[in-house]
């Protein structure tokens, strides 16, 4: 699973070095600004000598600081600031004694002053460069800290997107496995081994083909129909002429990017709800065009529609099925299957993780039958680098497929753009 690495600041990536550059920098320039003052005030050239060695006093003492204060950082916030504040005071007064102390020696006889008042009349300078350096310690640590937290933040989110995709890329129909198997299984036992052997062999190029994209990767539009051919043949081999598909595709949303097993679900819901119930079948169609900026997409059915009102939230189908299907059995029609909407559901949310509010997502069902779902996002097109090899690989894969607008029209190829997975042969007349 593949997540967010740290990245500190580019200053910062090594905290040591760092630290000694801006140590270097602080007392650097802190002597540097000394030296200018002296030499504005007409001080004799030798006082860079006391400036060097109270500089140098300073740098020590903020190096001991330094380790005195990694260990500080992590407590308790009034051990942290009452130690610091003892630690800072002792540092002042031994920097000011030594300032002190070499001032004394360096002035000699010419000043008549004690050490108390030289002690008393230098302590701001000290003060000020300690307490300052201790403050800007702090800062920078508790910025890093704030930073590193909220790396930590964007790669844990990372983390949680990529298993929410992944579970809502793995929640595989087990209603759709078992079917199939199941046909398997009864084409075994009639001995039609060539059937059941093509069928298999579907299966397991359709999972081989889900299940080695990784979660929350990005597909092109051709793709996606590649893999709804995978799924349809083997639904095909189960309804037959019951099965009905018309796929009208824009030349340009072929290299559209989105989400991978984004349509198959809505597709399969089609099958279940739309084909399997119904003695004649029923005809899916599938269309897509890029409309400005945006990618439309549209699956729709001849099915019976959906008797859980679409208006209300995809969540709330579930318990809104099982008091319609309380209702069927009471009444003596518990054949027929109600949609639990769990299906559009892990859709819909999955949009919501790819592309937050910036798609739509619409069911429609009228009252006479039919169900539509209208699926609109950004219009990303794939580099064409990378699309014609993926539009080569949909035009051999579909070899097979009607060209034509219309499932029941002859094949001609004239329109290359419209992509039908029926089977080379008429399969009756589309609903």
């Amino acid at each position: 699973m593949s997540v967010l690495a740290i990245q500190p600041a580019p200053f910062f990536a090594s905290k040591n070095r760092a630290f000694w550059n801006l140590q270097l920098a602080g007392w650097g320039g802190a002597f540097l600004l000394r030296a200018v003052i002296a030499f504005a005030n007409d001080q004799p050239f030798d006082l860079l000598a006391l400036i060097l060695v109270t500089t140098i006093t300073g740098f020590s003492i903020s190096c001991i600081l330094s380790v005195i204060y990694r260990q500080l950082i992590n407590r308790q916030p009034i051990v942290t600031w009452g130690v610091t504040a003892l630690v800072l005071m002792i540092a002042v007064i031994f920097h000011t004694s030594i300032d002190a102390w070499v001032q004394g020696i360096y002035y000699g006889a010419a000043r008549e002053t004690s050490f108390a008042q030289r002690f008393i009349g230098l302590s701001y300078i000290p003060l000020t460069l300690l307490g300052g350096w201790s403050a800007l310690y702090y800062a920078i640590n508790y910025f890093l800290t704030v930073e590193q937290q909220a790396d930590r933040l964007e790669r844990l989110e990372a983390q949680t997107t990529a298993a929410q995709l992944a579970m809502l890329r793995y929640q595989l129909n087990p209603h759709f496995l078992f079917n199939t198997l199941n046909s398997i299984s009864t084409l075994v036992l009639l001995k039609q081994t060539e059937p059941a052997n093509a069928m298999l062999t579907r299966l397991s190029s359709f999972l081989r083909h889900t299940l080695i994209m990784e979660p929350g990767s990005q597909v092109t539009l051709s793709q996606e129909v590649e893999t709804l051919n995978l799924y349809l043949d083997i639904e095909r081999m189960r309804f037959e002429e019951r099965l009905r598909t018309h796929f009208d595709i824009e030349e340009t949303a072929l290299s559209a990017i989105l989400p991978s097993m984004l349509l198959q679900p809505l597709v399969e819901n089609a099958v279940k709800y739309a084909v399997s119930p119904q003695e004649e079948g029923a005809r899916i169609a599938l269309t897509a065009k890029v409309i400005g900026d945006r990618l439309r997409m549209t699956v729709e059915d001849t099915g019976p529609g959906m008797d859980v009102p679409v208006q209300h939230d995809l969540l709330d189908y579930a318990a809104q099925a099982d008091r319609i299907r309380a209702a069927q059995g009471a009444a003596g029609e518990s054949g027929r299957p109600v949609s639990t909407g769990v299906g559009l559901a892990n859709i819909r949310n999955r949009l919501i993780q790819a592309y937050g509010a910036s798609h739509i997502f619409d069911t429609r069902s009228e009252p006479g039958g039919g169900f539509t779902v209208v699926i609109e996002i950004p219009f990303t097109p794939q580099d064409e680098t990378a699309s014609a090899p993926a539009r080569s690989s949909q035009a051999t894969g579909n070899s097979r497929a009607d060209t034509a607008s219309v499932p029941d029209a002859p094949r001609s190829g004239t329109a290359d753009n419209v992509i039908d997975l029926n089977p080379q042969r008429t399969i009756g007349t589309s609903a």
